[in-house]
């Protein structure tokens, strides 16, 4: 591919991934972190632009930006022991908060994330704050759609189940995946 249309294509592929991954990283990270986070990914969007699929460059993109918060995270683990090691912190406790949301924006919800693994909460995060489709998850988490659906359907139900214990009542049963979307696009409106 020529420097030219190289160029040209980073260009069209970063006028749409750029804002979606800010918000991606905004969503998951401190907000300090968030432009070093961009840069990664998006130098390694540059470097293998080749890879990046015509039909789905912010699905791919998104699984760029998943793998760049997890080197992003293990960094901030390892740092955080040696500096723990160093100050011979008798308790050795340090734990990172891996959002950059306030903790009392929607607490039950962030409780009932909590109960969720973190795999169940990507699949959530993906489908709820980046409004993703199942076949789009599958691109960013290297899967089949079917399994991203089932999962997708269990973590919803996980979820569900959570919010109405935290609320006092039982769970029920929901009626269709269209519910429960609606309700977190209403959420993430909201600051969720």
């Amino acid at each position: 591919m020529a420097a030219a249309d190289r160029q040209a294509r980073f260009e069209a592929v970063f006028n749409t991934v750029y804002e979606p991954l800010q918000r991606y990283f905004g969503r998951r990270a401190m907000a300090d972190d968030v432009p070093e986070l961009l840069n990664d990914a998006l130098v390694v969007i540059w470097r293998r632009l080749d890879d990046v699929p015509p039909d789905e460059p912010l699905a791919w993109s998104y699984g760029v930006a998943r793998r760049c918060l997890a080197n992003h995270r293990r960094g901030d683990a390892r740092r955080l022991r040696l500096v723990g090691r160093r100050a011979a912190d008798p308790q050795g406790r340090h734990r990172e908060t891996g959002s950059a949301m306030a903790a009392d924006d929607h607490a039950e919800l962030h409780l009932a994330l909590g109960g969720l693994d973190e795999s169940e909460r990507e699949l959530v995060r993906l489908w709820a704050w980046e409004q993703l489709e199942p076949r789009e998850i599958a691109v960013v988490l290297d899967t089949t759609p079917n399994a991203v659906s089932l999962r997708l359907t269990r973590a919803k139900r996980k979820l569900a189940a959570s919010l109405e214990r935290s609320r006092g009542g039982e769970p029920r049963r929901q009626s269709g995946a269209l519910a429960g979307h609606q309700r977190f696009r209403h959420g993430r409106e909201h600051g969720t």
